[in-house]
């Protein structure tokens, strides 16, 4: 055999098992989906628990805040009214005459 004729045979082998060993099989890929879609559910359950307990912490957060303006207003009216009572004793004591 010339040495031309024995480079043929082994090219081919080399080249069918290059073109073979790339291939990924159906069942393969699906089982590797699969594997991912799993992971995949997982987070997005996690994620959607979490938003759930955002949202809530969000609410109580806005109620929280909307009390402490009302607290902060009554405070003001409060406020107000003891400098006025204040006042009042200042000049009613200013008034008294001293014994």
């Amino acid at each position: 055999m010339t040495p031309s004729l024995k480079i043929i045979p082994a090219v081919a082998i080399l080249a069918g098992s290059l073109g073979l060993g790339g291939c990924a099989t159906k069942g393969y890929v699906n089982e590797q989906i699969a594997t991912v879609n799993q992971r995949i559910d997982g987070v997005e359950s996690r994620l959607q628990a979490t938003d759930g307990v955002a949202q809530a912490a969000r609410s109580e957060a806005q109620a929280a805040n909307a009390q402490a303006q009302t607290n902060t207003q009554r405070l003001d009216q409060l406020t107000g009214r003891v400098d006025s009572l204040d006042q009042r004793m200042t000049q009613a004591q200013q008034k008294r005459p001293r014994n």
